[in-house]
């Protein structure tokens, strides 16, 4: 496994208005709004080369998503999906474009004025074999404090990097009978009293008060 040099970008905010503002006219450009994710809308994508961030180019990709830990092992344990994701909310000549033009024309983008800034990390470790196939470790942990992303990050990574997997996926398969027939959050629990760290923590509404 091999860690990247991808980092989260500590400025919680879009600063610079878009040049895009056709497409913040449109009331559907705020369609699909993603309250408690990391889905941008096309007008918070209309922000992103403005403000220095890469487009989206793929339609089925559109979030601020980052690979994290990196493997192209593909046999017994094996990364399914790492990622870093970071949603902005508006500052500054941004959001005083937002304010215009939701008061002119389009009252949608105030669900963007009122957005938090979070981040998050996502990890999943799975094991294959020609005797079972299970989720090994899955750990999604979201916060609206950049200080806080970060200490979690490294904690995440000390503990993937440190450990042997596949004999991680063994004992717990062997330990199958305490966990197997738990629902999703007793799993979660589960795994993570079984690695020693904190509850996963995510899907955390983006409303501002």
């Amino acid at each position: 496994m091999i860690l990247t040099d991808n980092k989260l970008d500590k400025e919680p905010r879009f600063l610079d208005a878009s040049e895009e503002i056709d497409i913040l006219k449109n009331s559907s450009s705020v369609d699909l709004f993603d309250q408690n994710g990391y889905h941008l809308t096309q007008a918070e994508q209309a922000f992103l080369v403005r403000n220095g961030y890469e487009a989206v180019e793929r339609r089925h990709e559109d979030c601020m998503r980052y690979d994290w830990i990196i493997s192209n092992k593909k046999s017994g344990a094996h990364i399914n999906h790492c990622d870093l994701f970071e949603r902005k909310g508006f500052g500054d000549c941004a959001l005083d474009q937002l304010h215009a033009v939701a008061e002119d024309c389009n009252p949608m983008l105030y669900k963007l004025i009122y957005m938090k800034p979070k981040w998050g990390v996502d990890i999943s470790i799975d094991f294959v074999s020609p005797k079972c196939a299970f989720e090994v470790f899955h750990y999604e942990w979201d916060t609206f404090e950049y200080e806080e992303v970060i200490e979690k990050k490294l904690e995440v990574e000390e503990l993937v990097l440190r450990l042997n997997w596949d004999e991680v996926a063994t004992d717990i398969w062997n330990l199958r009978d305490e966990w197997y027939h738990l629902d999703f959050f007793e799993q979660s629990k589960w795994r993570t009293d079984y690695f020693g760290i904190s509850p996963e923590k995510f899907k955390h509404v983006i409303w501002d008060s």
